[in-house]
């Protein structure tokens, strides 16, 4: 038997309430002790779709949540070129908390909808 820690158990259970709509894009979020990047993923086709991240986004001066920020409005504005509103958010393991939240928050600003 395979035992799961709580990042894992979290992990399973956001994917599990994910996995009931494809047919909507999902923007996933990873996020190291620096940096943080942003996927819309199509995954009836298996491919990325847009992507963004603070490493990508140069010249960014501020808090680590507030590069969040930036990165969340970066990508809303790339989905939006490629007409893209609707999204699901895929948090992964992390909690909506911190910079997990305000690029949520910052995605949501630059006019994704999930």
């Amino acid at each position: 038997m395979i035992q799961y820690n709580q990042k894992n158990r979290r992990l399973r259970r956001v994917r599990s309430k994910l996995a009931q709509n494809v047919g909507i894009p999902r923007l996933s979020v990873f996020r190291s002790n620096q940096h943080i990047w942003a996927q819309i993923i199509d995954d009836k086709h298996g491919k990325t779709l847009v992507s963004a991240s603070t490493k990508s986004l140069k010249q960014l001066k501020g808090t680590k949540s507030e590069k969040a920020v930036s990165v969340g409005q970066e990508i809303a504005k790339l989905a939006i070129d490629k007409k893209i509103i609707n999204v699901r958010f895929d948090r992964g393991l992390y909690r909506y908390h911190g910079r997990v939240k305000s690029l949520a928050q910052g995605a949501r600003e630059g006019g994704l909808k999930f």
